[in-house]
């Protein structure tokens, strides 16, 4: 049988016996190929998965007992699986990372697996991925009623435009096709502000929606925030992506027809899938259906206090989740909420059996923006008093640091506004990721938590904040975090709706976070570097911060340029005596990164050429 149409079956009777309780039952390969002149080749496969409804792991399922069963009484679904593996088996170190696919993204094979010999698998976990995307996807079924009738319900989506608009195209519904569109569940909203909800309502003669585009009469207007709503029906069961995830790494693992055995299996997720993995270990997932450890460690990214809202009827895993992504429990540890009067963990919770080995890794933007909140993983729920991490936890915070980092040169939203930042946490991540292997397979102690704290001033009410006069950037005083997101877990919503605390890392004279991690970028300096911007005048509403954006502002090249443009901020010439003293300094940062396991020795020359090449730009560019 050529092996791009290979068919692996289970076909033992054992091994059908313990696929009643987990569950990937069939898996297809569709190709395999060499993964270009790296030693690794490439599995393209989809698995089958069935799931028992009413066993313990699988009852939190939000809707699993009105989905359809099979013959055996069990849930049936499919999702794609991409796997990099070393074609040579010796090669490899035992341990694979699981990419999380951001919505529907397959990871490359980046030359630092290969370096290290890891395998990388990709697992479809997402129902909203549509099959023209091409993208990692997951199907599963909808839920029903009892009686075999659809079930109907009101759906809604956010949207904020840059520019004027006749239509919007609403992608984060492209599941939920309306129904009814003319009735009394249809609802378009432009909200008083972009963090909470309420407002204005549009008259309905005024819109209309014809498949997934609304159409406003006059047009929408950049900078106001739209809120659709829609009746839809049929729901599909979402939460059966977290027992994808579950059950193809216990596949991988313990499968006697694994295309990839490993002995450790470590998760990376960032942003929408840094808040995946948080709800995952928060509603018990992490424990298979024999009672064995999935994942053995798990790093979520940017994902600050957020959990993804996936495990719910009508849930909208594609939607940015601005100022909707952060339920009470925030941090890892059981409190009590003052508001509701529960007490919850994100680990310390009845369902979750298995501990992973747990980083947290948060830029700047996760503590400012979208209603994150950082901050909330080690305080109490009030943010009045620091917490300790869980022995199993770490957490990390990257001083000056944009959601993603931005391309260099970088470029502004609008010319004459704040350039994006650029300063990049990418190769300390990947020296977390080398420590998170040693610390499960090695028992190697990981560099200790880097966190901004209220005990020594370092964390601060964001009104509280000393932002200094940075041409271009207006004081972020007064910005808010937006409101909790109900928890579907408890009946009440735990607090939904109320407001969050907002704490944010105190910042030096020139506007750069004093707390942290600081890269080069931050820690000697060319500029101001933040995790937050406002949107520009020309993009509407420019009190309100551009989601998940953040501003770097160049020093000046010298004191002229700077005093001619009323520049508070010392210029390059007088910060450093020359571009060697620049880079001196900035050799001894990433000699002090690499002691303290914060990044790999042979990345170092690296980071001080680009340091170089910054330099030089700022000193070309400058004023």
């Amino acid at each position: 049988m050529p092996r791009t149409t290979r068919l692996f079956l289970v076909l033992s009777g054992f091994l059908f016996v313990a696929s009643a309780r987990a569950e990937v039952v069939r898996v297809e390969v569709h190709s395999i190929s060499d993964a270009g002149d790296t030693g690794y080749e490439e599995v393209v496969a989809t698995l089958h998965y069935e799931v028992d409804p009413v066993h313990p792991r699988n009852a939190i399922i939000a809707d699993v007992d009105l989905a359809p069963v099979n013959g055996s009484g069990r849930v049936a679904f499919s999702g794609d699986l991409r796997v990099l593996r070393p074609k040579d088996p010796a090669k490899g170190n035992g341990a694979a990372w699981i990419e999380i696919p951001n919505r529907g993204g397959k990871a490359s094979l980046q030359e630092w697996f290969v370096r290290h010999g890891f395998t990388v698998v990709s697992v479809g976990w997402e129902f909203d991925i549509l099959p023209e995307e091409k993208k990692m996807r997951l199907e599963v079924p909808a839920a029903r009623k009892s009686d075999g009738s659809p079930i109907r319900g009101v759906v809604n989506a956010i949207f904020t435009p840059d520019k004027s608009l006749p239509e919007q195209k609403v992608t984060d519904l492209a599941v939920y096709p309306p129904v009814e569109v003319d009735g009394p569940d249809s609802r378009l909203l432009i909200r008083d502000r972009a963090a909470f909800p309420g407002g204005r309502e549009v008259p309905r003669e005024k819109w209309s929606v014809e498949g997934h585009r609304v159409r406003l009469e006059g047009g929408f207007e950049p900078g106001l925030t739209y809120e659709v709503q829609w009746l839809a029906e049929s729901p599909p069961v979402g939460g059966l992506g977290y027992a994808a995830i579950r059950d193809a790494v216990a596949w991988l693992k313990h499968g006697e027809d694994s295309l990839a055995p490993v002995e450790h299996a470590y998760a990376f997720g960032s942003s929408q899938c840094g808040r995946f993995l948080r709800d995952f270990v928060y509603l018990g997932f992490n424990t298979d259906e024999h009672d064995r450890i999935a994942l053995d460690g798990i790093m979520a990214h940017v994902a600050g206090a957020g959990r993804l809202v996936l495990n719910e009827r009508w849930s909208k895993p594609r939607a940015i989740a601005g100022y909707d992504t952060s339920s009470f429990p925030f941090a890892d540890r059981a409190l009590t909420d003052p508001v509701s009067g529960h007490n919850d963990g994100v680990l310390e919770n009845p369902r979750v059996i298995h501990r992973p080995k747990i980083f947290y890794t948060n830029m700047a933007a996760e503590y400012w923006g979208a209603g994150r909140v950082a901050a909330l993983t080690h305080t109490d729920v009030a943010g009045e008093k620091d917490l300790d991490f869980p022995d199993e936890v770490r957490s990390f915070f990257f001083a000056g640091t944009s959601h993603g980092p931005a391309p260099f040169p970088p470029t502004a939203l609008v010319k004459g506004e704040p350039l994006a930042n650029p300063v990049s946490a990418s190769p300390s991540i990947y020296a977390l990721r080398l420590a998170m292997h040693q610390w499960v397979a090695k028992g190697i102690e990981p560099p200790a938590s880097v966190v901004p704290k209220i005990s020594d001033g370092s964390l601060v009410p964001a009104k509280d904040v000393n932002f200094p006069a940075v041409p271009g950037l207006a004081s972020p005083h007064a910005v808010s975090a937006g409101g909790r997101v109900a928890n579907p877990q408890w009946p009440d919503g735990a607090g939904g709706g109320t407001e969050l605390p907002l704490l944010v890392p105190r910042v030096d004279a020139d506007g750069n976070d004093l707390p942290g991690i600081r890269m080069p970028d931050v820690a000697v300096p060319l500029g101001t570097a933040t995790g937050w911007v406002f949107r520009p005048e020309a993009m509407g509403s420019p009190h309100e911060f551009y989601l998940l954006r953040g501003a770097w502002v160049p020093f000046a090249a010298t004191r002229a340029g700077r005093e001619a443009t009323g520049d508070p901020r010392p210029s390059l010439e007088e910060r450093y005596a020359s571009k060697d003293d620049y880079l001196a300094q900035v050799r001894a940062v990433l000699a002090d990164l690499v002691s303290r396991c914060l990044l790999e020795e042979i990345d170092l020359e690296k980071q001080v050429r680009q340091a170089g090449e910054r330099w030089d730009w700022v000193v070309e560019n400058g004023r």
